[in-house]
């Protein structure tokens, strides 16, 4: 069965109950009254900060939208591609898309205007929706996307390249296009990428997007009562699968559009969260904004949220161990996946076990999971292999790329370039990553997208980008630059330089010294973080 019947469902047996909620707390202009009474006497709609829909308003948009996109000509297996920061209308666009046969391709809203053309070539998308943070960068490559014949805005003030979303589904049927849909059908297109930098497109059947809503369901126990605030991007894999928990439900989710400490304990007191999914930073800043004094819990309320859980990277056992000192009652989880495997759950530590805080955990629910040394067989209680995963959630392929599906998809086997051991519970630890990405607060970075980019600087001979350990982030990205013979340069200047980058690309470090290459002329890497790590780890270890 696909999602898209979760939510009929959803919209004859709930119609009139809330399915989410939108709240943006940069529009407040009274801090002292709540959400909710704020919204009531806000006389421009535009300004006010809190709105909502139920489930058949939900159904309703998304019914609109999937004629409209039939109206034009979408048809099964066409490509859709979603450029929108949270927003009530960003998942009844992509249900919209869904209803049709047509395939959602979502895409991250930090990428330039040259990674969305090139996202939009890779996938083969003939249409892109966006919003108006991004009207610039899409304005920007218009003309160079011959292929996407049709751009649709959301918002006010539609750019004259583009239509307007909010007139056209106006005038649109609320009818279900009644398009039948099988589990084996191509649902999604998401993108990842290797070290190379280089995205790739990771396609996705619906069995995928409804083996995701099972096992968080399973995994968190939501039920129709139980309300998830939801603070990452709809983009990501994460964020919108731990949301099926809810839509399997018909339970209520929050988007809360900011990270602020005090916005989120607001939000979960007034719209009453049961369920937070946060990333180590966010929970890192509660806690010293606690610690600090600038938060007093005994201002909110806080007794129905049962549940913290946390993922997209490695979690420090003492932060846990912090935040069970002042949320003794909560349960919490931690989750593992890619985006390759739709996301978190396939492997997760579970609620009842959290006495192996620093592990990742079991597999999960529907999923088998081992570690493999390099001939391929499995690894020993305690021997470090790569752990590959197997289960409905695996992707289909790499969209048009069969060698790097070959690569990575072996017996059914997803192989996640993670190199993991496990202990005689059971339980499964990470060691290392094959791969040279960084993961810097649940955000990916690609070390040779920064070096490429660096080495456009003059006084610049060499460069390597590393991750260092960072006790709030997790990892940051650091710049080791060589420089050429006789030139100088000061850190001030390389942060000057890298303002050309996407501020969450930056180097947190700048390192001045000698880039090793090995005889082949590659990067030594492993020397590099054995010189740098080690000093890191120790200062991170003292903050945390």
């Amino acid at each position: 069965m696909p999602v898209t019947e979760i939510l009929e469902q959803n919209a004859d047996k709930f119609k009139d109950d809330v399915s989410l909620v939108e709240i943006n707390p940069a529009l407040i202009k009274n801090h002292r009254i709540t959400w909710k009474e704020y919204a009531l006497i806000e006389t421009d709609p535009r300004a006010s900060y809190r709105h909502e829909i139920t489930w058949g308003e939900f159904n309703k948009k998304a019914n609109r939208f999937a004629n409209l996109l039939l109206s034009r000509g979408i048809k099964k297996g066409d490509k859709v591609a979603i450029l929108l920061m949270n927003c009530l209308e960003w998942l009844p666009i992509y249900f919209g898309v869904l209803k049709t046969g047509a395939l959602a391709v979502p895409l991250n809203y930090r990428y330039t205007a040259e990674e969305i053309k090139y996202c939009l070539k890779l996938s083969e998308s003939s249409m892109l929706v966006f919003g108006p943070e991004f009207t610039g960068r899409v304005e920007e490559i218009c003309d160079q996307i011959p292929d996407v014949a049709q751009v649709f805005y959301v918002g006010e003030d539609c750019p004259s390249f583009a239509e307007s979303y909010d007139k056209l589904v106006t005038y649109c049927s609320t009818k279900n296009p009644g398009i039948k849909i099988c589990d084996e059908d191509d649902a999604a297109i998401y993108f990842s990428s290797g070290t190379t930098g280089f995205p790739k497109a990771i396609l996705h059947a619906h069995m995928s997007l409804m083996h995701a809503c099972r096992v968080e369901q399973n995994h968190h126990s939501q039920t129709k009562d139980d309300t998830f605030l939801c603070i990452p991007p709809l983009y990501h894999t994460g964020a919108k699968m731990h949301w099926f928990g809810s839509l399997l439900v018909g339970g209520k989710a929050v988007l809360l559009k900011g990270v602020k400490p005090e916005w989120i304990l607001k939000t979960v007191s007034e719209e009453e969260c049961t369920i937070v999914w946060l990333l180590v930073p966010w929970a890192q800043d509660i806690l010293d904004a606690i610690e600090r004094g600038d938060i007093n819990l005994e201002d909110y309320k806080l007794s129905q949220w049962r549940l913290m859980h946390i993922g997209a990277q490695p979690v420090p056992p003492s932060l846990i161990k912090r935040w069970k000192k002042y949320f003794p009652n909560h349960q919490y989880d931690t989750n593992y996946g890619l985006s390759e495997s739709i996301g978190p759950g396939c492997v997760h530590l579970g609620v009842d076990n959290i006495e192996k805080v620093g592990a990742i955990g079991v597999p999960g629910y529907g999923w088998q999971v081992k570690i493999v040394k390099e001939d391929g067989t499995e690894a020993e209680t305690g021997q470090v292999g790569e752990l590959i995963v197997k289960g409905p959630g695996v992707m289909k392929c790499y969209y048009n790329d069969e060698k790097a599906t070959a690569e990575v998809l072996k017996d059914g086997w997803l192989y996640t370039g993670d190199m993991a051991e496990k202990d005689a519970d059971g339980f499964i630890y990470l060691v290392d990553r094959k791969k040279d990405v960084i993961i810097s607060g649940g955000e990916n970075l690609y070390p040779v997208q920064i070096e490429d980019f660096l080495r456009k600087n003059d006084k610049i001979n060499d460069v390597a980008v590393i991750g260092l350990p960072d006790a709030r982030l997790g990892e940051i990205a650091a710049a080791i630059i060589q420089l050429k013979p006789g030139f100088t340069c000061s850190e001030e200047e390389i942060n000057e330089f890298c303002h050309g980058l996407p501020r969450y690309k930056r180097p947190h470090k700048i390192i001045f010294a000698t880039v090793p290459r090995n005889p082949t002329g590659k990067i030594e890497k492993p020397k590099l973080r054995q010189i740098y790590c080690g000093e890191s780890l120790v200062a991170a270890q003292i903050k945390n």
